[in-house]
C-alpha cells in the first residue's frame, strides 16, 4: 500500500521532536510498503528553518531510507498570531498545491493533530482524491484550549474549531488516538466506537544504547526533557528545588531541563531572580543524543499540570524514552493511565505538590542505586512488552490495510473515486 503521513511537526532522529511517524514510516517500509512524511520545514523546536534552502517553498528528500517532503511556513517564536499564521500556511500548501510535487497518489491518508488545520485540509485532499482519511488524534482540540487557557466553550474559536473537530471525527474512516482515556469521548463524537483505535507513541528500540548505571556525580541528578510548555506545569520543579535548597537534607540535588518551549525564558528569569541555584537549563538535543543524555540521570521526572484534559489520558514521547532508559521516574500528576505505576517503575505524587515532589526526590536519592536501577529495570521490560515500535507498527500496518479494504467496498454513491 502507499501511505501518506501528514504531521506538520514530524522530524528525523538527527532533530529534536517528534520521530513518531519517522519510526512508523520506517517500520512500514520495511515491510514493503510506500511510505512519504510529510512535514514543515520550519524546526517547531529549535525556531529555526531546518531543511529548505534559499527561496525554495518545498524540497522532497529521503533521510535513512523514509521520504520526506517539506514545505515552507512562516516563522514564529511563541504561542501568538505568527504561530497560528504558520499553521494556516501549512494547511494552505496541503490540498491545492499537492498535483505539483509529482507523488504517486496514495492508498490512504493520515492526518495528525494537535495541527487541527492541518487534518482538516488532510481530510479534503483525501476526499479530492478518493482514498480514505484517517485521523490521528494526539490532542483534544479544541478542549486543550478550554483547559489551558480558561476559554468559555462559547467563545467564538472554541465554536469554530469545535465545528472542525466534530466534522473530521465524522469524516474520518478511523480515528488513532494516543490517548487510553479518550475512547468514549471520541466515540460519542463520531458516532461509532469501531472506528477508533489506541496506538499510542512507543519507543524505537533501534535509537537506544544498552543501558548504563548511572555514572555517580557529587548532586543526584534529576532530569527533564522536552518541551518547556503550558502542559508541563515546571514551576512545581522549581517549588520543589527551592524547597530542598532551603532546608537542610543528607543528600545534595540537582535538577537539569533538556529543551525549549514558550515557558522557558520565564521559568529561566524566575531562577535566576530567586536564586535557585540547584537547577540549570540546556538546549534541545536531537532524537539521536536523548539516550545518551539520559544515561547522565540518576532519575528522570514526569510532570503535568492538574488539568481535566488529561483524566483523558496522555501519551508524551518523553516518559517511554525515560523507560528504555532504565532510570526510575517520579511522575507528579493525574491522568486516567500511568504509566509509571503500571510498570513499577518509581513514585507517583499528585499535581502541583512541591512538597510532595521533594520527598519523592528525596526518597529516591536516599535508595541504594541497585534499588533504582531495579525500578528503572521494570520500566524497560514494560517498555519492550507493551510499546515496541515495531509491534505497534504491524497494528497500524493492520489497521491501514483494513481501512482501505473496507474504503473499497463502500457504495459508488460515496466518495468519487480518482482513477490511479
Amino acid at each position: 500500500m502507499r501511505v501518506w503521513i501528514l504531521n506538520q511537526y514530524a522530524v528525523p532522529p538527527g532533530q529534536a521532536g517528534p520521530t513518531r511517524h519517522y519510526s512508523f514510516a520506517r517500520e512500514l517500509i520495511l515491510r514493503g510498503h510506500e511510505v512519504t512524511v510529510i512535514a514543515s520545514g520550519y524546526d517547531h523546536v529549535c525556531r529555526q528553518e531546518a531543511h529548505l534552502r534559499g527561496r525554495e517553498w518545498h524540497r522532497y528528500e529521503v533521510i535513512d531510507g523514509v521520504p520526506f517532503l517539506w514545505f515552507w511556513t512562516p516563522p514564529y517564536r511563541g504561542n501568538d498570531l505568527w504561530r497560528v499564521l504558520n499553521m494556516l500556511s501549512f494547511a494552505g500548501w496541503i490540498w491545492p498545491a499537492f498535483p505539483a510535487h509529482r507523488l504517486a497518489t496514495p492508498d490512504v491518508i493520515i492526518g495528525s493533530v494537535p495541527t487541527i488545520f492541518l487534518a482538516l485540509a488532510a481530510s479534503k485532499l483525501a476526499g479530492r482524491l478518493g482514498v480514505p482519511f484517517v485521523l490521528e488524534v494526539r490532542d483534544l482540540w479544541p478542549q486543550v484550549m478550554v483547559d489551558f487557557l480558561q476559554l468559555s466553550s462559547d467563545h467564538p474559536a472554541v465554536r469554530l474549531l469545535r465545528g472542525i473537530e466534530n466534522y473530521l471525527y465524522k469524516r474520518s474512516e478511523r480515528i488513532i488516538t494516543l490517548l487510553p482515556g479518550s475512547i468514549d469521548y471520541l466515540a460519542e463524537r463520531a458516532g461509532r466506537r469501531d472506528k477508533i483505535f489506541w496506538l499510542p507513541n512507543g519507543i524505537d528500540l533501534n535509537l537506544v544504547p544498552s543501558p548504563i548505571r548511572p555514572p555517580g556525580h557529587d548532586a543526584f541528578t534529576m532530569m527533564f526533557i522536552g518541551n518547556h510548555g503550558l502542559a508541563y506545569g515546571l514551576d512545581v520543579l522549581l517549588d520543589a528545588a527551592a524547597l530542598l535548597m532551603r532546608e537542610e537534607t543528607d543528600c545534595a540535588v540537582q535538577f537539569r531541563l533538556i529543551g525549549d518551549g514558550p515557558e522557558k525564558k520565564r521559568l529561566q528569569a524566575r531562577v535566576e531572580r530567586e536564586a535557585i541555584a540547584t537547577v540549570r537549563f540546556d538546549d534541545p538535543v536531537p532524537k539521536r543524543r536523548i539516550y545518551e543524555i539520559l544515561q547522565e540521570a540518576d532519575a528522570c521526572l514526569m510532570i503535568l499540570r492538574d488539568l481535566p484534559v488529561f483524566q483523558k489520558g496522555t501519551s508524551p514521547n518523553k516518559i517511554f524514552d525515560y523507560l528504555a532508559s532504565v532510570r526510575p521516574i517520579i511522575f507528579c500528576g493525574d491522568a486516567t493511565f500511568n504509566y509509571v505505576a503500571e510498570a513499577k517503575a518509581g513514585i507517583t505524587v499528585p499535581p502541583g505538590d512541591a512538597r510532595a515532589l521533594a520527598d519523592a526526590v528525596l526518597a529516591l536519592a536516599r535508595k541504594p542505586v541497585e534499588s533504582r536501577m531495579e525500578m528503572g529495570w521494570c520500566g524497560r521490560r514494560y517498555v519492550e512488552d507493551h510499546f515496541n515500535i515495531n509491534r505497534l507498527a504491524v497494528g497500524l500496518e493492520g489497521l491501514l490495510l483494513e481501512v482501505i479494504e473496507d474504503y473499497a467496498r463502500k457504495d459508488p454513491c460515496g466518495w468519487p473515486k480518482m482513477e490511479k
